[in-house]
């Protein structure tokens, strides 16, 4: 009695270890790479603007663009009416890491024990499998660009699989219901969140089959069956969470400049070239955004072994494990590789150019190292793999369920199962020791070989306060009532700050500091390897406008001189000059008046009683569109009474329960 009450107690503490672990995997990766950005201040950098007291006026009369941001901004302004501005940032970078690695952690359980017994390895190999799946350079350098909504999607992307598997074994209404719940974090990523998910777990559902109970494939007419009713379901959930931006993109008449195709092709990283680069998880466009010492010879080379080392470990695991979303995600991965790679040769950049031209929806290829991110996720669930067969426990039947009679290193054994463990068991051989040793050193190889990510990711990621003219400058525009835009100048979309003391290049953090439409350049300058340099002409045509009637000088960014009339006439009621300049060209203009001047701030008020008014620029249609996506996901939250979080690694219990992968 007293060997069964100690076997039921190590089981329950197991149970709570796979309960507890994976979200404490992610929660500790996530403390390690970001290290000060969680601190007081805000971190600026590329894409990443956080700004005080974000206005949902702010959100919903922005550009007219494609509508990219609105899912993610419109969150950040929610939570920035209980929250203040930089804790609303802190809690957005470290869910990625907290989300992310949880789901991997659960997925990889998940595929091998197949709702079997909880198991001391299996929880270490899924621990691995949750590291390396937020530690890589993918992760790493969407970071440095500053795209935590792409990174939110990203890190949703195990839950949704897991979902879309699951609902082939529930009624229609429950599996939509876990499907749009698992979308939550691609539906807050917005655009490329969703395209991403979309590659990834669409093959999941044409493709997946459900493990039957012992392993054993479902024959043609078993439980496996129904793919495009389990296709359809996932695709009406992924449209449901995406109508907060498609819906506005079908009328914002924004169009998508080819020139994009060369500008974001994925480039070398590494010494092995851009093929390699992509399958190493790195070559984004933007030198700016390797991590410190990713790209050197040694590093490089012992990252690209634990690649080949994940790899492998996914083939065993598709053969041993037979994960029911072995074929959907390895597929997925494939096509995602095959698509990042389109940009790097000549015949495939003419290929996507065609496309953009034909249709400006395509442009969403333009970034090709952005999907790469299927294959993240499959060399993480292999790394799991291989610590776990380094470890020696992966003695397992068919559907990693431990064969009768064999004992497996770190299993629990239930009452009324096969006894306990042998005499001495609690003294390792050294052969198992040793094993033990190598498998903990494989789970930490992510960390070895991208040290650049560390604490801020070596204090890139540092936390700045906004200047007090910033803020003086935000409260004179939000304590005036009278229409009118916030026209930006320069006339360039990115800034270089040294606010934390470190200079950075910023997205102008003036386009979301006030609480109604900015007229910003949104063309983007991109420098190619060869010196020369590539403009992507900007969506917004109202920019476009503007800048027509402006005529700023290339080389500076700003006018020879402001005239009110024309500001008026395109509906400008403020001038929001946010970098130092020597040439003060509202000096002595009749009709414009200083309201802030500050060293990096100067805001202007035109003085016109006949500004015209800006058009509304958000339709009942979209009002209900966002309310169908936000009622969806309540509902889904309610329909199953749970979250994304705690999901139980262990068989379910009570009447009717059945092994499940999780939500």
């Amino acid at each position: 009695m007293a060997v069964r009450s100690g076997a039921a107690g190590g089981a329950r503490r197991l149970r709570w270890a796979a309960r507890l672990l994976p979200w404490a995997v992610g929660l500790l990766a996530g403390v390690l790479a970001l290290g000060p950005a969680l601190g007081p201040g805000y971190v600026l950098r590329y894409d990443m603007v956080f700004v005080p007291d974000l206005s949902p006026g702010t959100v919903l009369e922005g550009a007219d663009g494609f509508p990219r941001a609105v899912p993610s901004d419109v969150v950040v302004a929610a939570l920035s009416g209980v929250l203040p501005g930089d804790a609303v940032q802190a809690l957005a970078l470290l869910a990625v890491f907290a989300v992310g690695g949880a789901g991997a952690s659960v997925l990889f359980a998940r595929a091998w024990a197949g709702g079997g017994p909880v198991r001391a390895g299996t929880l270490a190999a899924s621990a691995a499998a949750g590291l390396a799946y937020v530690w890589n350079p993918f992760v790493a350098e969407r970071l440095l660009l500053g795209q935590w909504a792409v990174l939110l999607g990203y890190a949703g992307l195990p839950w949704v699989v897991g979902a879309v598997v699951r609902s082939a074994e529930l009624r229609p209404g429950a599996g939509f219901a876990g499907v749009v719940r698992a979308l939550v974090p691609a539906a807050v990523g917005g655009f490329s969140s969703v395209v991403l998910t979309g590659l990834t777990a669409g093959p999941v559902a044409l493709l997946g089959t459900r493990r039957a109970p012992g392993g054993a494939p479902p024959g043609a007419g078993g439980p496996g069956g129904h793919r495009w009713a389990r296709t359809g379901l996932f695709l009406a959930a992924l449209v449901t969470v995406a109508l907060p931006w498609l819906l506005p993109s079908l009328t914002s008449g924004a169009g998508t400049d080819p020139a994009g195709v060369e500008a974001f092709a994925a480039r070398s990283d590494t010494p092995f070239g851009t093929a390699v680069s992509l399958l190493l998880l790195g070559g984004v466009w933007n030198s700016g955004a390797v991590p410190a010492g990713y790209g050197e010879p040694v590093t490089a080379a012992v990252r690209l072994l634990l690649c080949l080392a994940a790899l492998a470990g996914w083939a065993w695991l598709l053969r041993r494990g037979r994960p029911p979303f072995g074929a959907g995600l390895s597929a997925a991965a494939a096509a995602g590789l095959a698509i990042a790679l389109l940009g790097a040769t000549a015949p495939g950049r003419e290929l996507l150019g065609w496309l953009v031209g034909l249709w400006p929806g395509f442009g969403v290829l333009r970034d090709g190292q952005l999907y790469v991110a299927p294959l993240a996720l499959v060399q993480a669930l292999g790394l799991g793999a291989a610590v776990l067969w380094l470890s020696g426990s992966s003695v397992a039947g068919e559907g990693g369920a431990p064969p009768r009679g064999l004992p497996v290193a770190g299993a629990v054994r239930s009452p009324g199962g096969d006894g306990p463990p042998p005499a001495g068991g609690s003294r390792p051989e050294p052969a198992g020791l040793w094993r033990m040793v190598l498998a903990v050193f494989a789970g930490l190889l992510p960390v070895v070989t991208l040290p650049g990510l560390l604490w801020g990711a070596g204090g890139a990621l540092a936390p700045a306060d906004y200047p007090a003219s910033w803020l003086e400058a935000q409260r004179a525009v939000a304590g005036d009532g009278r229409p009118g835009a916030v026209l930006v100048l320069p006339w360039s979309a990115y800034r270089g700050i040294d606010w934390s003391g470190r200079p950075t290049v910023v997205l102008d953090p003036a386009t979301r500091l006030f609480d109604r439409r900015t007229v910003w350049n949104d063309d983007l300058v991109v420098g190619t390897p060869d010196g020369g340099a590539v403009v992507v002409t900007g969506e917004d045509a109202r920019a476009r406008e503007v800048a027509g009637l402006l005529r700023p000088d290339p080389g500076t960014g700003l006018p020879e001189r402001l005239d009110p009339g024309v500001l008026a006439g395109a509906g400008v009621r403020y001038v929001a000059v946010t970098a130092p300049v020597d040439n003060q060209f509202w000096s002595g203009v009749d009709g414009l008046s200083v309201v802030v001047e500050g060293a990096d701030m100067v805001l202007l008020e035109v003085q016109d009683q006949h500004i015209k008014a800006d058009k509304a620029t958000i339709s009942g249609l979209e009002v209900t569109g966002g309310l169908v996506t936000v009622g969806a996901i309540i509902w889904s939250m309610a329909r199953s009474g749970s979250s994304l979080v705690f999901q139980c690694l262990g068989p379910s219990s009570g009447s009717g329960a059945r092994k499940e992968i999780p939500k």
